[in-house]
Order: structure tokens, then sequence, then C-alpha cells
């Protein structure tokens, strides 16, 4: 990855962790001053948002130190695996919390339920993302393996040399 590449996305992950940590002060400041007035379940969805910012933070995190370990060269090592699980956790939990959100919005959504089954697929839609990262994931296996497989056969190359 170029410089420019890290930098653009760097300056991304910022911007939207900061983004993020400002809709949690606010699910915050509204839960403690702005009352529900019985017309939406308020609190559990400003609740679940909050969860939901949360488990985007972990992404950009674990995003953030991938983008370190390709600049430095170390992606191809056990290390990155834990970063790579990171986001397929955050990514499950962000749609396990849409679920949530689905369910709260359901029983308003009695004379229209085609939006809670739209919802529902969206829903579907986040899991299928954690099983493409979880694809991604065996591929960074591979390339691991084939990378100690080759730094073995380097090293008995030398040792014949």
């Amino acid at each position: 990855m170029g410089k420019l590449a890290v930098g653009a996305l760097r300056a991304v992950l910022v911007v939207v962790l900061t983004g993020t940590v400002f809709v949690q002060v606010s699910m915050v400041w509204a839960l403690a001053s702005d009352p529900e007035d019985g017309s939406l379940p308020l609190t559990p969805l400003r609740v679940i948002t909050m969860m939901g910012m949360a488990s985007a933070q972990v992404a950009l995190v674990c995003v953030w130190r991938l983008v370190t370990m390709v600049r430095r060269g170390t992606v191809f090592s056990h290390a990155a695996f834990r970063y790579v699980d990171g986001v397929i956790g955050a990514i499950v939990a962000a749609a396990l919390l849409w679920f949530a959100v689905t369910a709260v919005n359901a029983p308003g959504q009695r004379d229209d339920p085609g939006v809670t089954v739209i919802m529902g697929g969206i829903g579907l839609a986040i899991l299928g993302v954690a099983l493409i990262v979880l694809v991604l994931r065996m591929l960074l296996a591979q390339a691991v393996a084939r990378d100690v497989e080759a730094t073995q056969l380097q090293a008995e190359l030398d040792e014949v040399i």
C-alpha cells in the first residue's frame, strides 16, 4: 500500500471514529435529558445505537492495526488473525444489534410488516459481510502458511548453498 492510500484510509478511519464517539455522547445525553413520549421505545433504541457504535469502533481499531501491519510488511503473520477476528466479531455484533433494532421496531410495524422483513434482510446482509471477511481470513491463513513454507524452503536452500 502506498503512503497516500494509507494516509487517506487513516483519515477516513479517524473521521468515522470521531463520528461514532459523537453519536455515543449524543445518545448518553439524550438518555439523561430527553424523556420518552411513548410513540417509540427510545431508550432501547438509544442503548442499541451506543452498542452499535462500540462495535463499529472495535472494527475501526482492528482495521487501523491491520493497515499498520500492511505498511510494515508484517500482515502475513499469525498476529494478524487477532485483528481479522476482531473485525468479524464486530460485524456479527452489529448484525445482532440490527436484529435487536428490528425486534424493537416490529410492534410498531403491524400495519406494514414489509418494513420488518426488509430490516431482517438487511441484518442477513450484514451477516453476509461477516462471512465475506471470514473467507478473506481463510485466504490470509493460506497466505501465512505459504509464507512459512517459503521461509523454510529458503532456509533449506541457504544450507545447501
